[in-house]
């Protein structure tokens, strides 16, 4: 099995710098990149992958977390989508990922007692037709009584009864993360920290790129027959370095969401409420609920879209309303901003813009993907391939990822029925080997390896005691971590899931690190203060009362790794 190790990193480093041309290159470490890179190594392509920071720290570590269909896309008559989007969520589910992927149940509320009824359940009921099921459990009509004893969080008075249904969750930056394992597995060579600079060009046609390795600051060409930008967000920003306009422009909406404690709110179920703009949903998560989310336009800092005090007194004041306990400011253990990147179009409102995507070859040598919603990654990142493949002319192979679980998906569900046996010959309670299976999957054998060599890795972090020690140096030895940030935000998500944003559990993760690296003191030292001013700036930034200062103040703290 390939890892993501620094040794890994290093050797795709130097295929991708001495190695012959590929196929294939692919800028953007997100889940449409990684997805294109699975897509074509497993077409039979060779294929190189970059990103300019770590996998998935951008749009695909800040999600709500959802693998959905999107329901109030029925209401817009966006029935295509919806149906690919739901047949997306089975094979994650069921095929690709089903030990980062689980059920969902949850509950929307209804104000009006026979219209709404009728309507809403009429929009679920082809919620399920279309997905076929899924695997997942149908509908339900609830009455208010059984509605508040599934929930009893809610105000009697908010609800004459309701509907419940059913999607699915995943961790989406483990999910990355993951895509990114299994191309590399299968012979990408992937490198994050690896920044594009500039296009290659032999008159008219891209023939590659020029990047520089942030980590160790050297420059060096990639040539590649076709050149896949997959950079979300950043699409315009890259397609620039082309020296051209594009073909269409990609708008970015931000999307915040409130991490609170599993007991401030009483359910056994998930909420979805109708919101002035949009929807909000209440998603549990482990031993916490997610509430979000915004939709608003954006255009500040990609990189680090700040949340104001503006966005989370809306959020706090639209779930509040539904609430017979309201949450308050002091609930709050986290806060998370996202962009969404969005195709632009004649709508002034980012909410009514499409969730659809595009593919289009706007130079010879190159084909931009945008657009489009996470569910919809495979599909995103076949279309891209397919246009990459016809370019490159001859026989390639239609896309097989449908047909190609990830890294740690095959033999889950066994492990999941040995589980009590995996505890009792680890020596790990069976909670924390549901833990560890809901992470790695059948990979739980090589965190389990790192614990029976050395003991005390098997023992909780201090301060963030839902995660093991051992979790910290195998995101460092084989999931591509490679400073206390990627570990605190996205391999595990210590730093949105305690009060402290991570903190106390600071030294312990940056010496375990430290040591799985070989970091010296001085560099040590810096990591520490360099997470230590993120949390800071972030959390100021959460005081401020607009985007602007919001941002400006976000931006105080200064990049792991610098980016010019």
């Amino acid at each position: 099995m390939t890892d993501l190790s620094p040794a890994a990193r290093v050797a795709a480093l130097e295929a991708l710098a001495d190695g012959p041309e590929l196929d294939v290159v692919v800028i953007g470490g997100g889940v449409v990149g990684a997805g294109c890179a699975l897509d074509a190594v497993t077409r039979g392509l060779s294929v190189g992958l970059v990103e300019a920071r770590d996998w998935a720290s951008g749009t695909s570590s800040r999600s709500s977390k959802l693998i959905h269909g999107g329901l109030r896309y029925l209401e817009m008559l966006d029935f295509a989508l919806v149906r690919e989007a739901l047949r997306e969520r089975g094979l994650i589910v069921s095929v690709l990922a089903p030990h980062l992927a689980r059920p969902v149940r949850f509950l929307y509320p209804l104000r009006h007692r026979a219209w709404e009824r009728a309507y809403a359940g009429a929009g679920v009921l082809l919620y399920d037709v279309l997905a076929r099921r899924g695997g997942l459990p149908p509908h339900r009509h609830l009455t208010r009584r059984q509605a508040l004893r599934t929930c009893p969080a809610l105000r009697k008075d908010s609800l004459v009864g309701a509907l419940q249904y059913s999607d699915a969750q995943l961790d989406d930056a483990r999910h990355t993360m993951f895509l990114v394992r299994t191309a590399a597995a299968y012979g990408a060579h992937v490198a994050s920290r690896t920044r594009v600079i500039g296009f290659l060009r032999e008159g008219a046609r891209v023939t590659g790129v020029r990047v520089r390795d942030l980590e160790y600051d050297r420059e060096f060409d990639i040539r590649a027959r076709q050149v896949i930008n997959a950079t979300g967000v950043w699409t315009d920003d890259t397609q620039g370095l082309v020296g051209e306009r594009g073909q269409f422009h990609v708008r970015a909406s931000k999307g915040i969401h409130l991490v609170v404690p599993r007991d401030r709110i009483q359910s056994s179920t998930g909420l979805i409420l109708r919101t002035a703009s949009s929807v909000l949903f209440v998603i549990p998560w482990g031993r916490h609920w997610i509430v979000g989310t915004t939709d608003s336009d954006w255009a500040l800092d990609k990189a680090h879209p700040a949340a104001s005090r503006k966005d989370i007194d809306y959020l706090l004041a639209e779930v509040n309303r539904v609430l017979a306990r309201p949450l308050t400011r002091a609930d709050v253990e986290g806060v998370y901003a996202g962009l969404r990147p969005l195709l632009s179009g004649e709508s002034e409102s980012t909410s009514q813009l499409s969730r659809e995507h595009t593919v289009a070859s706007p130079q010879p040598g190159l084909v931009v993907v945008a657009g489009g919603k996470y569910t919809t990654y495979r599909v995103m990142a076949a279309d891209a391939v397919n246009a990459a493949a016809h370019n490159l002319g001859g026989a390639i192979p239609r896309s097989v990822t449908a047909r190609v679980p990830l890294s740690g998906a095959e033999g889950f569900a066994a492990l999941w029925n040995q589980r009590r046996g995996l505890a009792a010959s680890s020596g790990l309670h069976v909670a924390r080997i549901e833990h560890l299976l809901g992470r790695y999957g059948s990979l739980i054998h090589e965190v389990l390896a790192l614990i029976a060599a050395d003991p005390s890795l098997g023992a909780a972090l201090s301060g963030a005691d839902d995660y093991l020690r051992a979790e910290v140096v195998y995101a460092v030895t084989a999931e591509g971590a490679r400073h206390i940030e990627d570990v605190m935000t996205r391999r595990t998500r210590i730093s949105i899931e305690t009060f402290d944003r991570g903190l106390e559990a600071l030294p312990e993760v940056a010496s375990l690190m430290a040591g799985a690296l070989g970091w010296t003191d001085e560099q040590t030292r810096r990591e520490i203060e360099h997470y230590r001013l993120r949390v800071e700036a972030e959390r100021a930034s959460q005081e401020e009362p607009d985007d602007e200062t919001a941002d400006a103040t976000r931006l105080g703290a200064p990049e792991v790794v610098p980016l010019a």
